[in-house]
């Protein structure tokens, strides 16, 4: 019984809130399908959670994500 957390931040999506339901519908999807194909999981089994995450909450290097990302 697999179990999945996608975490993202709430900045992806068109309108500036996160992935939409179509984009989120695909991650699951593809994410199921992936188990299946390489460690032969049944769907039906197979739980995919998505998390949206405030920019402001996450974090890369030790620094908020934002500050991160200016010095790239």
């Amino acid at each position: 019984m697999p179990y999945v957390n996608i975490k993202v931040t709430r900045e992806g999506g068109p309108d500036g809130t996160g992935p939409s339901p179509e984009e989120k519908a695909r991650l699951i999807s593809g994410v199921t399908g992936l188990l299946q194909e390489v460690l032969g999981k049944s769907p039906a089994t197979t739980f995919v959670v998505i998390e949206e995450v405030a920019v402001e909450d996450w974090g890369i290097g030790g620094l908020p994500v934002q500050d991160y990302r200016r010095q790239q």
